[in-house]
Order: structure tokens, then sequence, then C-alpha cells
């Protein structure tokens, strides 16, 4: 194996994770994503390591926060949660979703045509 492969090898998907760990769960909890969303984990080390390397330049809280939305708006890259830091996504709060089912439409309305109006 090349030298330049041969440090990759000793790297597993605990590993990154582990190292995720210390800057956040939401950090851990989006590189264990985007290890299982790969066909092989090993395809999204160089991510993961990215986004931990972003911790260098915007701070542990900074990425846990773009990790957080990250999570929320399904982005899976490196170059995702560097846009949500460099927009500065991350200092805006999340938007809360509710499980709730969406509030009904009225039943009765004068501008409701119903079902019957196209039969």
């Amino acid at each position: 194996m090349p030298k330049s492969h041969q440090k990759h090898a000793e790297w597993t998907p605990s590993r990154i994770i582990a190292w995720a760990i210390e800057t956040g769960p939401r950090t851990a909890e989006l590189a264990e994503v985007i290890m299982k969303e790969r066909r092989h984990p090993e395809q999204g080390y160089r991510s993961c390591l990215g986004i931990l390397r972003l911790g260098k330049t915007y701070g542990a809280a900074r990425l846990e926060a773009a990790c957080a939305r990250a999570l929320v708006a399904r982005a899976r890259s490196y170059g995702h949660v560097e846009s949500i830091l460099k927009a500065g996504l991350d200092r805006v709060p999340l938007p809360e979703i509710s499980d709730a089912p969406p509030t009904p439409l009225p039943e009765a309305h004068e501008n409701i045509r119903g079902p019957r109006y196209y039969s």
C-alpha cells in the first residue's frame, strides 16, 4: 500500500465519530449519517474530516450549530456545512418543527366549491 494510503487504513468510522463527539452530538450525528449514506463508509471520511477541520476556523460552537442545521436541511456534505458557516446561517435559530397535523381547512365557506362542483 502506498505511504499516502497507509494512514487512511488506520481510520475507522468509530474513530472519526469519536473525533466528532469532541465537537458535539450534532457533529457526530452528521458524521455518522454521512458515512452510512455512502456505499462504503471510507467514501465519507474526507467529507467528515473536512467538516471537523472547519471547527478550527469557525469554532466548535458554530460548527455544532451548522451541523444541526445541516441535519434538518438534509445537507450531507462538507460544502453544505461550509456554506452554512460562511453565510452565518448557524447563528439563525432553527424553525420549530411541529409533529402536529396541519390545521384543517374550514368545512363550509362561500369561496370553497367542493368536490361536487367538478362532477
